[in-house]
């Protein structure tokens, strides 16, 4: 199953902490949407959310992994599906043309568009990013996105030992 992640799960160590099938297939674009980091957690930080624009000008970068389908309730369980985010079936254009994919997107009330992603959040995030290659100005974009840190320092500790594939 392709499975289309722009947010922390481009960072492969995060998402093979998560699910362990998923193999990585192409970078690409989801076009007329906006990313943005307004999706409100459980732990009230803003997570990543594919905002739909409509504008073609606009886009989001991430990339594509294939995830096992018995892996799929996993994945389900730690995007939150049902809990803030819903699937939703996209085309992603890649290097060697367009590919369907499923990806995960905010619910209209889960949206706070105050809210700044914690710091851990936000490597996962960008190293993800510097990881598949993405482009330079969409990666400079993620780094200037205001973060703040995580008051709870277990998760933090936790989250920071995945990336830093502990």
């Amino acid at each position: 199953m392709n499975y289309f992640s722009y947010g922390s799960n481009m960072c492969t160590r995060r998402l093979h902490a998560r699910v362990g099938s998923s193999r990585f297939r192409a970078v690409g674009s989801l076009k007329g949407y906006q990313l943005r980091f307004h999706k409100r957690s459980v732990d009230g930080s803003g997570k990543c959310n594919a905002l739909h624009t409509g504008d073609t000008s606009d886009e989001v970068c991430g990339v594509i992994f294939d995830i096992a389908a018995s892996d799929r309730p996993k994945l389900d369980k730690a995007e939150g599906l049902g809990y803030g985010y819903h699937e939703q079936q996209v085309d992603i254009l890649t290097a060697t043309g367009v590919m369907a994919a499923y990806t995960y997107v905010a619910a209209p009330s889960y949206v706070e568009d105050a809210l700044a992603p914690y710091s851990w959040y936000k490597a996962f995030v960008v190293e993800g990013a510097k990881e598949h290659g993405l482009p330079l100005s969409y990666v400079k974009k993620l780094e200037a996105v205001k973060a703040h840190e995580d008051f709870d320092m277990n998760r933090d500790r936790e989250n920071r030992n995945i990336l830093l594939g502990k």
